[in-house]
């Protein structure tokens, strides 16, 4: 018989291992895209809406998944999740034309709702000093993406983009099978069961009415969202930005995916420790700094001096990119468990709900950002304004933040105290 803790780390452990296999299959589009794209020779925006396509449907039943894990439970919700995404993920190696990829990746997409599972089953098994942490630890199956990353290019090379998605749909039922056996039914609902209590689905949407929700869905448009898209947008940037090949821009990418993965966890124990409100005022000032210079387009100028032509060329490297780039995933990987706490100090009991609802609004970055990518890069001619795009959200981030604090701090009677960003 296993003690409570030893099913505490059990759960934990498999909702973030399940969780870093859907993300893995949410984003294998970054990769068998590229080979998609070249195949049939799509636009820059088509490819966008491409690699976007999956994240959308990952994002709308993010809400309705957090109510029904909230009502039924976690587990049994994420295995009939997880069996029900290897089906048109085993189809998408049979899709041959554009609206095909279109149709099936919006079914593949539903691994993306995995996430507002996962948030509610992993809340409902810890206490509130350690929300932070096991949400934190959680979340760092983002890491999925470097899966992905790591991963896809080798099997492509191998045995061809379309062996991506067979490999990945018997790779989820496999982890639905060992999902079942290592995970339990959370407390809170067992003691509903035994009651006869349940929270109604108004009582569960209530909260929604408020507009901090909405503030928070915002912030989390950008670590989120913005974490998926460049997921998503990496390898093909540096493989028309630096002319790599496939297989060394996916690797590169992995530079960025992997750490803003794995660092969530050290994020959720930072926002316990420190306050979540301080950690995503600091996620937001450093992403706004590195997004000033990789949103600055490779520039060459002439002056016409006094001897002659003088030539300047202003731009970074691939390595002062990737290292800013990798900045940003940090920065992002914190970000995502720091606004999660903040919904855990306000939402205790509408982690499914109000979490969902964030998720849907972060996982809808995911889906609009590569489309805007795509039509800006269409529209400018600029690669780097998909940066661009970035700097002024996380801008409007702030704004918002600092009139919702001075806000709050005047509503207390208090004078505003700058630390509490």
């Amino acid at each position: 018989m296993l003690s409570h803790t030893q099913k505490q780390w059990s759960v934990l452990s498999m909702n973030t291992v399940a969780f870093a296999a859907n993300f893995a299959v949410w984003t294998m589009f970054s990769i068998i895209g590229i080979k998609i794209k070249q195949e049939l020779n799509l636009s820059d925006t088509e490819f966008g809406i491409l690699v976007a396509t999956p994240i959308l449907t990952g994002s709308i039943t993010r809400l309705p998944l957090g109510i029904m894990t909230d009502r039924f439970g976690g587990r049994i919700v994420f295995f009939i999740h997880m069996l029900l995404v290897a089906i048109p993920t085993y189809g998408l190696a049979f899709a041959s034309e554009y609206w095909q990829y279109l149709v099936i990746g919006l079914f593949v997409g539903l691994a993306g709702g995995s996430f507002a599972i996962g948030i509610a089953y992993t809340s409902a098994w810890f206490e509130k000093e350690r929300q932070g942490t096991a949400m934190g630890i959680f979340g760092a199956g983002n890491a999925g993406a470097a899966i992905t990353n790591l991963v896809a290019p080798m099997i492509v090379v191998a045995l061809g983009w379309r062996a991506v998605p067979q490999i990945y749909s018997i790779a989820m039922v496999i982890m639905a099978i060992i999902f079942w056996f290592f995970t339990f039914n959370d407390p809170a609902h067992e003691e509903r069961k035994k009651s006869g209590k349940h929270i109604s689905l108004a009582a569960q949407l209530a909260p929604l009415k408020e507009i901090r929700v909405w503030r928070f869905g915002l912030y989390y448009y950008f670590v989120f969202g913005g974490f998926v898209a460049l997921a998503l947008w990496l390898p093909k940037y540096y493989v028309g930005e630096y002319e790599l090949d496939l297989k060394t821009a996916s690797f590169i990418t992995m530079l960025f995916t992997l750490p803003s993965g794995v660092i969530r966890a050290l994020g959720g124990w930072l926002s316990d420790k420190f306050g979540a409100r301080s950690i995503n005022w600091a996620v937001f000032w450093v992403s706004l700094i590195c997004l000033f210079f990789v949103s600055y387009p490779q520039t060459t100028m002439i002056i016409h001096g006094i001897e002659g032509d003088v030539h300047f060329k202003v731009g970074l490297n691939i390595w002062v990119f990737t290292i800013l780039v990798f900045l940003i995933g940090i920065a992002q990987g914190i970000g995502k468990a720091s606004v999660y706490r903040i919904i855990h100090d306000y939402y205790p009991a509408n982690m499914g709900s109000v979490g969902g609802m964030v998720g849907v609004l972060g996982g809808l970055g995911g889906f609009t950002l590569p489309i805007i990518f795509g039509i800006a890069n269409d529209w400018i001619g600029v690669r780097s304004s998909c940066f661009m795009v970035l700097f002024a959200i996380v801008a409007i981030c702030m704004i918002l933040m600092n009139i919702a604090i001075r806000k709050l701090r005047k509503a207390e009677g208090l004078e505003l105290d700058e630390s509490v960003y």
